[in-house]
């Protein structure tokens, strides 16, 4: 028997990070490099993915590449694709991390907020593994990761557009592995809780709201970024090779109450 920790290693293998120049995107690339992957970062702002891809390669000494995409454009994406095929080559891990949250109460939000938080935690990931998806089962090896929440499975108010998202992305999660499965391909979701991210800023910056969801927690507290690197890691290497259509849920208890 290899060495267990053979098991976690990505050498060898080339992931593609959606919102991966900033964050928690560009935390969690990080930790695919130090585990041998190559890596291409992109996000919508050029700059931002090549100061990124910079610092990780700074860091861990693996070649990174920098491209520039709106993901929840069509036309976009598939320009990204090809590009990406011609610069790199083939991509084996596809971890969509891109999100969008905004809060509010369905009497006041508008048409135009609705489909801008659904196209990028939806169409988004939609869009990106019909891309890369096909390539990765004709070479019979693939890892696609896409970003939930706990609100893929509960409700908090004021979150319509993006618990609905959310929600939906885990049955285009259980869809994809299915039409993989055969060719290797694994699809999983990972669904964190409360993380002390860009996007939960707002939650940060109000005391009384971080401590009616510090109550929530049974761990008494947020999450920290490097608690998800591993599941992340997990799901993306051979470790979770017979795991497809899951959702990996790392949320300090919340929802098993």
């Amino acid at each position: 028997m290899s060495d267990v920790f053979d098991l976690f290693r990505l050498d060898g293998r080339t992931a593609l990070i959606t919102g991966g120049s900033q964050g928690l995107g560009l935390h969690l690339a990080k930790g695919l490099a130090q585990a041998g992957a190559q890596i291409v970062i992109v996000s919508r702002r050029l700059e931002m993915c090549q100061s990124a891809a910079r610092e990780i390669e700074a860091a861990t000494g693996r070649r990174t590449w920098a491209f520039s995409a709106d993901v929840t454009q069509a036309e976009q994406v598939h320009e990204l694709f090809t590009s990406v095929q011609r610069d790199v080559g083939n991509v084996d891990i596809l971890l969509n991390s891109a999100g969008l949250n905004k809060r509010g109460s369905i009497e006041t939000l508008s048409v135009e907020v609705w489909d801008e938080v659904v196209d990028a935690n939806l169409k988004g990931p939609f869009l990106m593994a019909k891309a890369f998806g096909p390539e990765m089962a004709r070479r019979g090896w693939g890892r696609i990761v896409h970003f939930g929440s706990i609100l893929s499975t509960i409700g908090i108010a004021g979150r319509t557009p993006y618990a609905s998202s959310k929600a939906g992305l885990l049955g285009l999660t259980r869809v994809l592995a299915l039409e993989w499965a055969p060719q290797g391909v694994t699809v999983n979701a990972l669904c964190p809780g409360p993380f002390a991210t860009e996007m939960n800023r707002p939650l940060l910056n109000d005391p009384v709201q971080y401590a009616n969801f510090v109550s929530k927690i049974p761990m008494g507290r947020w999450g920290e970024l490097n608690e998800l690197t591993g599941g992340v890691l997990f799901l993306c290497s051979n470790a979770s090779s017979f795991m497809t259509g899951s959702t990996l849920t790392i949320d300090g208890g919340w929802t098993c109450q």
